[in-house]
């Protein structure tokens, strides 16, 4: 990893700074050009290794989310998933080794927009599905030190 691509995982996954130009911001830190940040930054969305730039909102603070559990036969679990993939309100989806084994999050803007998604999709997809509302809150702090040294 070059140490540009380290140096910007490692300072700037926690306190993105909050000012009007965050880019120029942090090119200035890393004494390169804003160029230089978001050139590095593509380069990594594109490669994987990151998956996203952007804000983490506390569930609930804005608009609404809710966890997601379907029970699909396992030869169409990957054709499930890209029909799931491709709603734009959920996060990410995954499998589990369980009865129901293709879990998603799904976040909108109120929970009546979320369960009009899951209607669509229960008669698209006609496999039995679990909605699970958040009934307490867990902080897990998903950042971690990617020193290499």
């Amino acid at each position: 990893m070059r140490p540009i691509e380290e140096r910007l995982l490692n300072e700037f996954q926690r306190d993105f700074p909050l000012v009007e130009e965050p880019f120029k911001w942090i090119a200035e830190r890393l004494d390169t050009t804003e160029e230089v940040v978001l050139d590095t930054l593509r380069c990594l969305l594109q490669k994987g290794v990151i998956s996203r730039v952007g804000a983490i909102v506390p569930p609930h603070r804005m608009g609404s989310s809710l966890l997601v559990a379907l029970k699909v036969p396992e030869a169409e679990l990957d054709q499930a998933a890209l029909v799931v993939s491709g709603i734009p309100e959920v996060n990410h989806n995954y499998s589990r080794e369980h009865e129901y084994n293709l879990w998603f999050v799904l976040a909108g803007p109120s929970d009546l927009h979320l369960h009009d998604i899951l209607n669509d999709l229960e008669v698209r997809l006609r496999y039995p599905m679990l909605r699970l509302p958040m009934l307490e809150s867990f902080h897990i702090d998903l950042g971690f030190s990617l020193d290499f040294t």
